[in-house]
């Protein structure tokens, strides 16, 4: 009786359904249009994915390779264009479309007949944009056009049957917009839809901020992008939280563009005012050299005294995060990072510290802020200093227009197409299994680990419960620092250790055993089980750089893992010897791009010098991929089911079609 109940109930859920569906397709007709569109969707090959990791910061460096698609722009002008363009031509043609305008500045220095230039350049874009649009709907190649040009180009790309002289008909359109003066603006818009048309879509898997000099640039860009996902990296996670006002996160994000002569980032692309850091820091450190405070990289300060100031301005916001992430670990006790107080143990009389078991002598000695009876509070003058940037974070519309981007579009992992993305690692002890980590109380592993920090930092956000909230902002640091992060990693992090200690093995920095399992087939295949894939997928992460030069292999696990940090920051370029991998899954398989270092922009055009690549071959398919073998067509393969039902229920007279008033004549 139970289960004809259960079965009447689900017919009626179900039925419930086709009425709601039947609202959008009222008729027969409608249903069974939409059927034939969506499975000719279908039978499209799969559009290009481009997997990207590890940005931090390197604007240039990452505009070009979004422009060139990783190589697929130049690819596809080899494949359409063959043996009839020399191989200056197609370079030429590639710079062109990367940087139309710029390109066509220094052409009209030296070019004497522009409107022939105009009319050769017209026809080759309009060649390569038919080829890469037929892996789309016209309705998705027409959403992806400007709109002033959308009717033209469409004219253009679209071939017309029944027009009997094409060639006049094309050159007509052609002539007219050279002779219209829109030529310039025409062939801006036609590049930029050749961009977009050879990446349907973008993958960051983390690490956009930090180290090098635009991660502003890069988001600005990013919000701009037609078709992205990102699965948040720990340089991303503690910007968040210094976006949400968490006070070790500010100090953390301020520290690092210090130590890599980034604070204009701060200053100059955020607007947050450092005057009151700045002030403090001449103050309390006036006659101190700071000397264990260098600036990395490449100073971009004008004078020593500037120079000078700024290694104060990073001694006094160590001391501050120090302070600071000992009150977070003290006040979260199953964060289980006791360990990493360290404050504490410092004499500060001998100018040593107790540091596991051992007693050693600390490089700097000069704490006028630290009270050696209460070493973790802030001076009233370092909480003032705290509250003022806590509102310059809090009230910076574009960091928060940023980080919008980052929570609509971030997670802290997705499954796509096949493959698990992540920043970092799954936790995993020394025998292979899941780690079982302590949040607040209870115990998470695996993807339940994963699930149970995404949603507290969005509760940092969006929490209407205060506690709640100061919860999700304290994770966020959390997630940071922590051993048993999954973005970071871990055992510790040895920044305090880095400009105290001398003693190079207190810098190290022990990984997860995850990277110890990363060419074992059992450990891999556990984690793509836990996050519900078969054997057959892929992992693709990033967070720790691939040392190319010392023959270090991205491909793990004969092919199951990809690890795709090969060092876009050019903090790393000199051990990894690369700058960069990224990873592109296109209708014909997957395949690895390894780049060498990008010069410049200016050279990238004057010159039309590209990013030299190597590509790997990670998985040939065994046919060309098409939109069914995507989780997108799997979702409109579902939508197809779905109206079937749709059409045999306007079939057999379970529901009635709409009826227009010319039906009842």
């Amino acid at each position: 009786m139970q289960s004809t109940t259960q079965a009447s109930a689900f017919e009626q859920l179900q039925l419930k359904y086709l009425q709601r569906l039947a609202e959008q397709y009222p008729t027969i007709d409608k249903a069974a249009v939409e059927i034939i569109n969506l499975q000719a969707i279908l039978n499209l090959p799969k559009g290009t994915e481009h997997f990207i990791t590890d940005i931090h910061g390197e604007y240039e460096a990452f505009s070009h390779v979004l422009k060139n698609g990783s190589g697929s722009v130049k690819k596809k002008i080899d494949e359409v264009f063959g043996h009839t363009l020399t191989h200056a031509d197609k370079k030429s043609l590639a710079t062109l479309i990367y940087y139309p305008q710029e390109k066509m500045d220094i052409v009209k220095k030296t070019e004497r007949h522009m409107r022939d230039w105009y009319k050769i350049v017209l026809y080759r874009l309009i060649t390569l944009c038919k080829t890469l649009s037929s892996k789309y709907t016209r309705a998705k190649v027409r959403a992806a056009m400007p709109q002033d040009y959308a009717f033209v180009m469409e004219e253009l790309i679209t071939e017309k049957p029944e027009i009997l002289d094409k060639e006049a008909y094309y050159e007509t359109i052609i002539d007219t917009i050279i002779q219209t003066d829109r030529a310039e603006s025409f062939i801006v818009a036609m590049s930029e839809l050749i961009q977009r048309l050879a990446v349907e879509h973008l993958h960051i898997l983390g690490d956009i901020y930090d180290r090098g000099p635009a991660p502003h640039k890069i988001m600005d860009k990013l919000l701009q992008y037609h078709s992205l996902d990102i699965q948040w990296g720990n340089h991303d996670i503690v910007w968040m939280g210094a976006a949400a006002g968490q006070l070790a996160c500010i100090a953390t994000v301020i520290r690092n563009s210090a130590r890599y002569c980034n604070l204009d980032i701060l200053e100059d692309g955020y607007g947050i005012n450092l005057l009151p850091l700045a002030t403090f820091a001449m103050a309390v450190y006036q006659d101190d050299p700071c000397s264990q405070f260098k600036l990395s990289g490449n100073p971009k300060t004008s004078s020593t005294a500037e120079t000078a100031l700024h290694m104060k301005m990073h001694k006094a916001i160590a001391i501050m995060q120090f302070k600071l992430e000992g009150q977070l670990m003290k006040k979260h006790p199953s964060f289980e990072m006791e360990d990493r107080r360290l404050l504490h143990l410092i004499d500060y009389k001998a100018g040593t510290i107790e540091y596991e078991g051992k007693t050693l002598s600390l490089l700097d000695t000069h704490f006028p802020t630290i009270d050696p009876e209460d070493p973790y509070t802030l001076t009233p003058e370092e909480q003032l200093v705290m509250e003022r940037l806590q509102s310059a974070f809090l009230h910076c519309e574009k960091l928060q227009r940023h980080v919008k981007l980052l929570l609509h579009h971030g997670s802290l992992y997705k499954v796509c197409n096949g493959n698990l993305l992540y920043h970092g690692c799954v936790p995993i002890e020394e025998d292979g299994t899941f780690r079982k980590v302590n949040i607040y109380g209870n115990e998470y592993s695996g993807k339940a680990l994963y699930d149970c920090l995404e949603s507290y930092v969005r509760k940092a956000f969006l929490e209407v419960d205060p506690i709640e909230q100061e919860k999700g902002r304290d994770i966020l640091w959390y997630i940071w620092t922590a051993k048993n992060s999954p973005l970071y990693g871990k055992d510790k992090m040895t920044t305090f250790e880095r400009y105290f200690l001398a003693e190079p093995e207190t810098h190290q920095e022990r990984k997860n055993a995850y990277y110890r399992f990363l060419n074992d087939e059992t450990v891999m295949n556990r984690i793509l089980a836990e996050f519900g894939l078969g054997t057959d997928s892929h992992i693709v992460n990033g967070h720790v750089p691939v040392l190319q030069i010392a023959g270090e292999s991205p491909v793990k696990c004969g092919g199951k893992v990809m690890i795709i940090d090969g060092g876009f920051s050019k903090v790393y370029q000199e051990k990894t010897g690369i700058a960069g991998y990224t990873l592109i899954y296109h209708s014909y398989g997957m395949m690895l791009v390894a780049h060498e270092p990008f010069t410049s922009t200016e050279e990238a055009i004057q010159k039309e010098t590209d990013i030299h690549t190597d590509r790997i071959s990670v998985m040939a398919a065994s046919r060309r991929l098409q939109v069914r073998d995507t989780d997108r067509g799997r979702e409109i393969q579902e939508r197809i089911d779905e109206l079937m039902q749709l059409l045999q229920a306007y079939r057999s007279g379970t529901l009635q079609q709409e009826q227009s008033f010319f039906d009842n004549k």
